[in-house]
């Protein structure tokens, strides 16, 4: 029992009592069981505490464990929060992830900066997540499974009674008479994990007794080998860095052999924020983008992310509507403009720089072809073809680089150059046109 209670204890003394600890409460064997030690450790310490409840609406019995959580919580004077959410449960993604998201979606809203989420996830959980992930095929961060402590929307998630079995928690609320409650999906076998601890577990145990502890050291490995994976990945990142901010070398990248690209790839679409490619994926990112020939522009789309090469460097991006080039919008420079899905385009008072601002009769276009226009300095007139491959402007952001006209003359291109006769001379005051996405 005190083995339990010392685990929290050292968790709340290692991260201090100036936040508050958030506790994802279901009123169930494992939840309550955490939330009576933190009523325990607040009895001893300045903590502070608060419980989140979630109703999914998929029980009928939902309303009722409710209210007998509020009650638990008021026995223990620690705040309540009931929170209901609409799942759809018609999707074809698994009932259990979309609960499960859509659970931590509120725990993230809940926290303030620094407070962090406790949850009652233990050893036997993280056997099954083990095999959950081993089922899937997943290499050492999905074998790692559950981290004891992570970071998490403004702060942390901990799982404290993470190298504790459920007998271990069973054996705590039979010795302090809790009373629990029994949620009726526990039992059904159609969903995932309730069919490896019903049906699979069961049978590994009585072949080989330790597995939830054997399983449990399988992730503790897998996350060490990951974390050692990370620091070299990093480094790679570091050697593969593009010309542009946030792109990848694809001559620096094939230095590298094939497994290390897959890495490497998967860490900077990680960083970048962006969904992570489906092996096969991965294959294909590896045999058109980065071995294709220097005058192709070849790209690649899996959901919402696109993935496109140009001039030796790798982009990574989200998938758009194409643009609408075709559209003129007449402009008051003196007010932003909305540009849709392009952003806001705007203007900066300064002396002596960028577009006269004596200009009336303004509109602003897009590439249609053979535009050209003359630059300060210059002899003669250049097209915007040569001068956006002078620039290195991507070829699929050339449609959506805003062009300002003073009735039919090309005056500027935002954010590259003005033509010569529209430059605000140093006497007097121009505008700085600025395009902010």
């Amino acid at each position: 029992m005190d083995l339990l209670f010392n685990s929290l204890k050292t968790l709340c003394l290692t991260q201090g009592f100036e936040r508050t600890y958030w506790v994802g409460y279901s009123g169930g064997l494992d939840s309550h069981v955490l939330l009576h030690l933190l009523s325990r450790l607040k009895a001893i310490y300045p903590l502070k505490i608060a419980a989140v409840y979630v109703n999914h609406g998929l029980s009928p019995h939902a309303a009722e464990w409710a209210e007998h959580c509020a009650n638990v919580c008021e026995q223990f004077h620690i705040p309540f929060k009931h929170y209901t959410i609409s799942i759809d449960s018609s999707s074809e993604e698994s009932l259990e992830a979309l609960a499960r998201e859509s659970r931590y979606q509120v725990f993230a809203k809940a926290l303030n900066a620094g407070d962090i989420l406790l949850t009652a996830h233990h050893q036997d959980d993280q056997a099954e997540t083990v095999l959950i992930q081993l089922l899937r095929g997943s290499g050492p961060k999905g074998l790692a499974a559950m981290p004891r402590i992570k970071s998490f929307s403004n702060g942390l998630h901990a799982r404290p009674l993470l190298n504790f079995t459920r007998t271990d928690l069973q054996e705590y609320a039979d010795h302090y008479q809790l009373k629990w409650i029994e949620d009726e999906s526990n039992t059904n076998v159609k969903f995932v994990r309730n069919f490896l601890r019903h049906d699979v577990l069961p049978i590994l145990k009585s072949r080989w007794p330790n597995v939830t502890d054997t399983l449990a050291r399988v992730a503790e490995n897998c996350a060490d080998m990951q974390q050692v994976l990370d620091e070299v990945t990093n480094e790679d990142l570091k050697i593969v860095k593009g010309s542009v901010d946030n792109t990848l070398s694809v001559v620096a990248l094939l230095q590298f052999s094939p497994v290390r690209q897959k890495h490497i790839l998967r860490a900077w679409l990680s960083k970048l924020g962006f969904s992570l490619p489906s092996s096969v994926k991965l294959q294909r990112i590896q045999q058109d983008l980065l071995h294709a020939r220097e005058d192709k522009m070849p790209h690649l789309t899996w959901n919402g992310v696109e993935l496109r090469r140009f001039q030796g460097d790798l982009y990574a991006m989200y998938s758009t509507q194409s643009h609408d080039a075709s559209l003129v919008h007449p402009w008051d420079m003196m007010q932003a403009l909305h540009l849709s899905d392009l952003g806001v385009l705007s203007t900066t008072q300064v002396q002596g720089q960028g577009i006269r601002i004596d200009i009336k009769n303004v509109t602003v276009r897009f590439r249609q072809g053979g535009e050209k226009i003359k630059l300060p300095g210059r002899q003669c007139s250049h097209t915007l073809k040569n001068l956006f491959q002078q620039w290195n402007i991507p070829f699929w952001e050339r449609d959506k680089v805003p062009l300002i006209y003073v009735g039919e003359i090309l005056a500027a291109v935002v954010g590259y150059a003005v033509r010569d006769e529209f430059v605000a001379k140093p006497e007097d005051d121009g505008y700085m046109l600025m395009l902010n996405k």
